[in-house]
């Protein structure tokens, strides 16, 4: 028989679960994962918290079901908010936070729920740019375009010193593979 491992990261945990080919859930796990909130509209995470979670979630889970092994695990599946995962050019983490003296490269996530890119968001709508039209004729301030240049402005050492900006959807797909690619819906 073959079994799908399914990964879910939201805002407060990662959760994973084991589904046969029918699409039973047989097993699952829940680890919680911690939020910075170091300003009013800042909201931060850790992406390398949120992998060893995912990973101690996904061991768990497989733990619960005696007779699966890693082998049978046929396909695994990632699912998370629209978060900005900030990378180095040697793939670690670098800061996003302005409170940088404290856990400097810890809080290297974005999260989707963060407002601090406000001004940005009105800039970019204010441009009534063609490319606006594409996405509901306004960009969100929960989408990566304004907290890209939010950090651009505000974090000028992390935007030189980055090598990658990704979806979480997308960082956790690239670290569990070591392939670069980028989802079309994010």
């Amino acid at each position: 028989m073959s079994y799908f491992l399914g990964a879910d990261c939201g805002s407060g945990s990662v959760r994973v679960g084991i589904c046969d080919s029918n699409g039973r859930l047989l097993a699952s796990s829940v680890e919680p994962i911690v939020t910075n909130n170091p300003r009013v509209d800042f909201y931060e995470q850790s992406s390398d918290e949120i992998w060893d979670k995912l990973c101690r979630a996904s061991r768990t889970t497989l733990s619960k079901l005696k007779d699966v092994t890693p082998e049978m695990i046929k396909g695994v599946g990632f699912d998370a908010t629209c978060s900005l995962v900030v990378l180095d050019k040697k793939d670690q983490p670098i800061t996003v936070s302005l409170d940088s003296a404290k856990n400097f490269h810890k809080w290297n996530i974005i999260m989707w729920r963060d407002h601090r890119a406000y001004k940005e968001t009105d800039e970019i709508n204010n441009t009534n740019h063609e490319v606006l039209r594409y996405i509901g004729g306004r960009v969100s301030i929960e989408m990566q375009t304004p907290k890209l240049l939010w950090l651009k402005r505000k974090k000028p050492l992390t935007w030189e010193n980055a090598g990658k900006f990704m979806d979480l959807t997308d960082f956790l797909a690239y670290r569990a593979t070591g392939v670069d690619v980028r989802s079309k819906c994010t």
